[in-house]
């Protein structure tokens, strides 16, 4: 029974991978057809610019603070005992599908350099009405790759308006990666305690970035949330009794959106003024001592102008797992910060010296590009015939690194997906 197992996932895997490589093949061609114009988007950034004036790193200053114990304890006696992730893993509310067995409109959302080498479609009716957003996992977590005995991918969503942006209320799937053919998601609502505990409501924006890192989740928040992150402790998930819509406590008891499961906020990180840049994205780098968060951003509040690059170091106190070091005010200073000539960064991504950046190109394929920048220069993939910069998947809005493994994962559109750190350096020119 093992050999026959072994052959149907090698099978499987072969099948999966012509999948793929035939959906790069057909995007490359679209890809050839862009214009000589329209080519001007992939002008050479060149090196990452350091900033170290106090006047351009002390706006990046972050301010940490606590959601008072009392009011996370006046919760939990409300909802019940506080559950953890193992809990959360086994009450799935439903599975992923192979890529094999996705729609090709779905498959369309992936790189077609480098090409992905696994990657995973959402139900349509787990995912309707809501905008995806940025992906952590276990491999940020924990330098082992596991959260406990599980590997571990969160993915980050947001309910979409009108318009099809994501303003919240927020919600995450805990996805167990240990099945690699068939993995389970649950999904938990990202809340955020009021009136002292006694009753909650959802985060009000779309998850562009998000930072699994020991017990704590870091999420970006937009400039309608009146913090830049906020933090989750994700040993405090709270049980959800009522099926209601609306997030908070109602006749019927707590709701979380249609979520099964609500995880309070514990901490929040606020800018430095209301014109402070803000994280758009923000991924783990453990190649620094100690570890540390990165973020890109926009120098001026209307998004215009270069984007900017920066970093934080997490506390080592063993009192503070999974926060950023703070000075004795509470205040998190950035330890790095560079200017990138790359405009529509949307996804960030540091490991040794280089910063990884996905962008938007604005091409009617929605094709983006990636690059890796350092203080040396740029380089970026080349794809099609006429050797396009638009090879990586526009609407992807993270990157997350999981070093146990060396693969790199991303969301875009209903397609969650991974690929080796490796191929994306073999993948850039020189």
């Amino acid at each position: 029974m093992k050999h026959r197992g072994r052959h149907r996932r090698r099978r499987r895997g072969r099948a999966l991978r012509a999948t793929l490589a035939g959906t790069a093949l057909a995007l490359t061609a679209a890809a050839t057809m862009i214009t000589t114009s329209q080519a001007t988007d992939a002008d050479d950034p060149g090196p990452l610019k350091p900033l170290t004036a106090s006047a351009e790193t002390t706006p990046l200053r972050l301010t940490e603070h606590d959601v008072p114990r009392a009011a996370l304890d006046r919760l939990s006696a409300s909802m019940g005992r506080p559950v953890g992730v193992r809990t959360v893993l086994a009450d799935p509310d439903g599975a992923l599908r192979d890529a094999a067995d996705c729609t090709a409109d779905d498959r369309r959302a992936l790189p077609v350099e480098p090409a992905a080498a696994r990657a995973y479609c959402w139900p349509d009716e787990a995912t309707e009405g809501w905008r995806p957003g940025a992906v952590t996992t276990s491999g940020d977590a924990d330098d082992d790759g596991r959260w406990g005995e599980h590997r571990v991918v969160v993915s980050g969503w947001s309910r979409a308006d009108a318009s099809g942006d994501g303003d919240g209320p927020a919600r995450v799937a805990f996805v167990d990666a240990g099945d690699r053919e068939r993995p389970r998601y649950t999904w938990v609502l990202l809340a955020v305690p009021v009136d002292g505990g006694r009753d909650y409501r959802g985060l009000g924006s779309a998850v562009s970035g998000m930072v699994w890192y020991q017990d704590k989740l870091l999420v970006t928040a937009g400039r309608g949330e009146d913090s830049a992150l906020y933090v989750y402790d994700v040993d405090r998930i709270q049980r959800s009794a009522a099926p209601g819509t609306s997030p908070g406590r109602g006749p019927g008891g707590p709701s979380a959106a249609g979520a099964r499961y609500v995880l309070p906020a514990v901490a929040t990180y606020r800018a430095n003024g209301a014109d402070a840049p803000r994280p758009g994205g923000i991924s783990l780098d453990r190649s620094t001592a100690p570890d540390s968060l990165v973020a890109h951003g926009s120098a001026a509040a209307d998004g215009d102008g270069p984007a900017l690059l920066w970093r934080y170091p997490f506390s080592s106190d063993p009192a503070r797992p999974g926060l950023l070091e703070t000075d004795p005010v509470a205040h998190a200073h950035p330890v790095e910060v560079y200017e990138t000539e790359l405009t529509e960064v949307r996804s960030v991504l540091s490991y040794g010296s280089g910063w990884y950046l996905g962008r938007m190109t604005g091409s009617p394929d929605g094709r983006g590009a990636l690059w890796r920048q350092d203080a040396d220069g740029a380089r970026t993939t080349r794809c099609g015939a006429d050797e396009t910069h638009r090879c990586w998947s526009g609407p992807a809005t993270s990157l997350s690194y999981w070093q146990e493994t060396g693969e790199v994962w991303s969301q875009s559109g209903r397609m969650l997906f991974a690929l080796p750190l490796a191929d994306v350096d073999r993948s850039l020119d020189g």
